[in-house]
């Protein structure tokens, strides 16, 4: 039987939703740091996707609730919220961290702000130097757009997020298509304590390589790319170019 939070008699004010699959190496540290935040009435979710390791068996303990979803993000994070009790949904990839009062500074946004749905600003840990530039021009593009990566642990109302029919069915860009649709009814409460993100695929494609493509998905996604061609294009699992060997020299060119 789960073991049900003794604080939370009531439905909750704030449901954290978290889609995983095979992530049985970090998920334990993943949920723990939710601990407070569930001993506060927050309500955690964890959305399997179908993993063939123990990310379900290992989260069970450490969650209100863990189901099993169809896999992709978007169609985790729907599953997560049908069966999420709060008023609001945080929507929040296992390996972002929250800040230590992100509870309380949702709960103050919604207070101070009409707005339906908001998202943190993100440090970015990593190797490159120039990581704390680059979270601060992506917090304020976002800011400038009303435009959130699911990066920035978008938030949003229940009732808007039933009346918009969940995030959209896409392998990419889900985020920023719920944003626009979101943007249409209000703009995002912009929270200024920050999520921590880490700089993986900065690490390890390189930091303006990796700039470059997070601009040019947004860019032919804008131009009406469709998210599969995207997906194909720019994402982890697309043809990569081999280096040239830096072994001897470059045959001679034939003099004619």
């Amino acid at each position: 039987m789960r073991k049900t939070n003794s604080l939370q008699t009531n439905s909750p004010v704030l449901s954290i939703i978290v889609p995983v699959l095979n992530e049985a190496r970090t998920i334990t540290n993943a949920l723990t740091a939710l601990k407070p935040f569930r001993q506060r009435g927050v309500e955690v979710i964890v959305v399997d996707g179908g993993s063939d390791d123990d990310t379900a068996q290992l989260a069970q303990p450490l969650a209100d609730r863990v189901i099993r979803g169809p896999r992709g993000r978007a169609a985790q994070m729907n599953e997560g919220a049908k069966a999420a009790s709060g008023f609001i949904f945080l929507f929040l990839p296992s390996e972002i961290t929250l800040p230590a009062d992100a509870d309380t500074q949702v709960m103050y946004g919604r207070a101070r702000d009409t707005s339906v749905w908001g998202r943190f600003d993100m440090r970015l840990t990593g190797q490159h130097a120039l990581l704390p530039i680059a979270a601060r021009i992506l917090n304020w593009r976002s800011r400038m757009s009303g435009i959130a990566s699911s990066e920035q642990a978008i938030f949003i109302q229940r009732e808007t997020f039933f009346r918009l029919g969940g995030f959209p069915d896409m392998p990419v860009m889900d985020d920023v298509e719920m944003s626009k649709r979101l943007k249409a009814i209000s703009p995002p409460i912009c929270v200024a304590s920050r999520v921590t993100v880490p700089a993986r695929r900065f690490d390890r494609e390189g930091f303006w390589t990796t700039l470059r493509m997070m601009w040019l998905m947004r860019f032919r996604y804008r131009m009406g790319m469709k998210p599969a061609e995207i997906l194909k294009r720019y994402g982890p699992d697309r043809p990569r170019k081999k280096k040239a060997s830096s072994r001897g020299s470059a045959p001679a060119r034939k003099r004619s």
